[in-house]
């Protein structure tokens, strides 16, 4: 970091707050092009949000889960891309972690490294001597535009291992195919592993063992992939409601003569949404603090999984409904493009979609307070 104290929550957050108005001259350009500029990536890259986990042992600042989370909320209320990047890439480099020190160290030497993960899809992965020969396409590649290496989920010819390997950019073939309306500048698009050789000091199992100390690199993998994406919905509500307070001050309704904002049904209708937001942010950072002290206690951890997956899927259904209510008041404005309104709720409908979030959470929830056999739940 460049300024003292800057590598704390408050300092992330304040420094990306000084980016806004960079964020708004680009801002309109991002559907059309779909990834950020290299300007604006480096002005992020700079302020350190791509490696928010990266381990204090390789000289990063190794957020808690909580602190991540705030920074996220911020980056994701200033511009959804933004936002599922800082989740991406800052999540990401705690792969380092898993990896050996030299290995790491040279994924992480560039300050502005940037890990891309590819779990929607599986790749093979041949053995052959000192590595593997890795073959497959994966889609959903967010920040591929501006990655240095890649890591996929492969399965292992010949067993039933599962790894993540990590290739350099130089070895990888990217797909322009990120055509969307939601999340537009993520750069998400599809890359490929051609017979790419991958050392095995560069792969790890997909349930990897730590090779630096600390509970949270103890965490399933699952949980925290769900972890980095189910914070970004809530920061893009917050983002919402911050813009439908400025709106509000100043919109009249045709035919009102006072502003949204002194209508005491629109007032009641803005506690309420406070009020499911905090309470679904809440469960949601509860929901880690209980993994968290599961993984301490060394216990099977299907229970606390599974209310992980609860909290990321009602955290993401919250925000989309309340995005919603506050489009519904703000009226025909909220549906052109020059209004923020309109791009939070694309970006949070795309979020949604994101399997994490899936709503098959809430049978996987129903299973346990029911009693069922809980061997088989993916969570």
């Amino acid at each position: 970091m460049d300024r003292v104290g800057e590598s704390s929550v408050a300092g992330f957050c304040k420094r990306l707050q000084e980016l806004s108005a960079a964020v708004a001259e680009e801002r309109s350009g991002l559907d059309a092009t779909g990834r950020l500029s290299d300007e604006l990536y480096h002005k992020l890259a700079d302020i350190g949000v791509f490696r928010l986990w990266l381990p204090a042992a390789l000289g990063g600042v190794e957020l808690s889960p909580l602190d991540y989370m705030d920074v996220v909320e911020e980056a994701a209320a200033l511009e959804g891309a933004i936002g599922w990047l800082v989740s991406n890439g800052g999540g990401m480099a705690r792969t380092a972690a898993y990896l050996p020190i030299d290995s790491a160290r040279e994924i992480f030497a560039d300050p502005a490294a940037f890990v891309v993960s590819g779990t929607a899809g599986v790749g093979r992965a041949a053995q052959v001597d000192g590595g593997y020969r890795v073959t497959g396409r994966w889609p959903f590649g967010s920040g591929s535009p501006h990655a240095t290496w890649f890591s996929p989920f492969c399965a292992v010819e010949g067993s039933d291992e599962r790894i993540l390997v990590y290739a350099p950019r130089a070895d990888v073939v990217m797909h322009n195919n990120w055509h969307v309306s939601g999340l537009c500048g993520t750069g998400s698009g599809d890359f490929e592993f051609q017979d790419v050789f991958v050392p095995n000091r560069f792969a790890h199992p997909y349930q990897p063992e730590p090779t630096l100390p600390g509970s949270f690199y103890l965490a399933p993998t699952r949980s925290v992939y769900t972890w980095t994406v189910a914070t970004v919905p809530l920061g893009l509500a917050r983002g919402a409601l911050t813009e439908f307070v400025r709106l509000a001050t100043q919109r009249k309704r045709r035919g009102d003569t006072i502003p949204l904002a002194n209508r005491e049904l629109v007032q009641s209708e803005i506690g309420r949404i406070e009020a499911r937001l905090c309470a679904a942010r809440l469960f949601l950072r509860q929901a880690m603090t209980d993994l968290l002290a599961a993984i301490g206690a060394d216990s099977d951890l299907v229970s606390e999984r599974t209310h992980l997956r609860l909290a990321a899927t009602f955290a993401s259904e919250t925000a989309l409904s309340t995005i919603g209510q506050l489009t519904e008041i703000a009226g025909a404005v909220s549906i052109m493009q020059s209004c923020p309104l309109e791009r939070y709720e694309r970006d949070a409908r795309a979020a949604a979609k994101h399997l994490a979030m899936s709503p098959a959470a809430y049978i996987t929830g129903g299973q346990l307070v029911l009693g069922q056999d809980m061997s088989s739940a993916r969570v």
